[in-house]
């Protein structure tokens, strides 16, 4: 038999990996809830890095005058020559009020101004070397008291989930017995009958190990309960918590995943919103234009023809972005 021949594309994983090593890995995780529950500690074990050392502490009477807040932490962690730059975005303030109305809007807002960004970036001359800020997942940490979702719950949680990756965590679950947890876990599971849309965990690939298939199959029960003592080492007993889980799902199994549903459908869905209102005002602006030219009864001035002329480039440079933008995604379909 004439041995098979190879043309050589079989190697092109291997390039793919070592590029992407080379080049290394950005995300960016929210963290959501009350003061109190433990979201600092948490992020800070889950990468094994401290990332508040520089956090001043606000006593009871400042917290509740706090407004929300949009802190961002940056660090470049590196593990067997594998480099990520983590932005953890952290939200100080949230459900701290007495009167909570409409607390997530710096928050929507916050994630809305990452897309609009990225939205004008991948638009211009750069697109190359473009930076990704857009928030590709949040942990919403729910309080272990109380008979499940609260209003503010629900209410913030409708607001982000067409705009962001939500994982909802049960926090300080040590502060419940084995039952009361299992009840709390039911009652937050019943989130859909809002209409809200938390992330779903993709299938497992039938070639992964036994190993990874069971740890896939238990993160599917959802939602993770996390406790948040300060030693790591509580952290690590399953029995009481799922913390090992949720370390797992974040950073060995569905980081790119998350990447992906940002990328393929939040932003797509901002983007063709956009283009959409992009579009209407375009076709607005024509309709507005008379087709008979009408004579001035008098001579225009400087600051009219000013106005006149910065329009028009508007417009020429509206309809230039909208062109290109359609090619891209005629090139994309194809």
């Amino acid at each position: 038999l004439n041995e098979k021949q190879y043309v050589g594309f079989a190697t092109l994983p291997n390039q793919v990996h070592r590029k992407s090593v080379k080049k290394g890995f950005d995300f960016t995780l929210m963290v959501a809830g009350e003061s109190g529950m433990g979201k600092s500690t948490l992020v800070n074990s889950l990468f094994l890095t401290d990332l508040y050392r520089d956090r001043k502490l606000l006593n009871a009477e400042e917290r509740i005058s706090q407004t929300v807040e949009i802190i961002k932490h940056t660090v470049d962690i590196e593990e067997k020559g594998v480099k990520l730059k983590l932005t953890i975005v952290d939200t100080p303030g949230f459900g701290d009020a007495v009167n909570n109305n409409e607390c997530w809007k710096p928050i929507t807002d916050y994630i809305d101004q990452q897309f609009e960004q990225y939205f004008r970036d991948e638009s211009g001359l750069n697109r190359k070397n473009i930076q990704d800020n857009r928030v590709h997942c949040c942990l919403y940490f729910i309080p272990p008291f109380g008979h499940g979702l609260r209003p503010v719950d629900v209410e913030f949680m409708k607001a982000l989930h067409e705009k962001v990756n939500i994982i909802p965590l049960i926090a300080k679950a040590d502060c419940l017995t084995p039952n009361e947890i299992k009840k709390l876990k039911d009652r937050v599971k019943e989130i859909d009958k809002f209409g809200i849309k938390v992330y779903q965990f993709p299938e497992c690939d039938s070639d992964e190990d036994e190993e990874f298939k069971q740890l896939d199959k238990e993160l599917k029960v959802s939602p993770t309960g996390v406790i948040s003592p300060l030693s790591t080492y509580h952290m690590e007993n399953q029995s009481h918590c799922d913390f090992v889980k949720l370390r797992n799902m974040l950073i060995r199994s569905h980081m790119h995943d998350l990447k992906d549903v940002t990328c393929d459908v939040h932003y797509e869905n901002y983007r063709a919103q956009c283009i959409q209102e992009m579009t209407s005002k375009l076709a607005q602006d024509n309709r507005m234009e008379s087709p008979i030219p009408i004579l001035p009864l008098s001579t225009p001035d400087v600051e009219t023809e000013k106005l006149i002329k910065m329009k028009d480039e508007e417009l020429k440079r509206m309809q230039e972005m909208l062109n290109k933008m359609q090619q891209q995604m005629h090139e994309k379909d194809q």
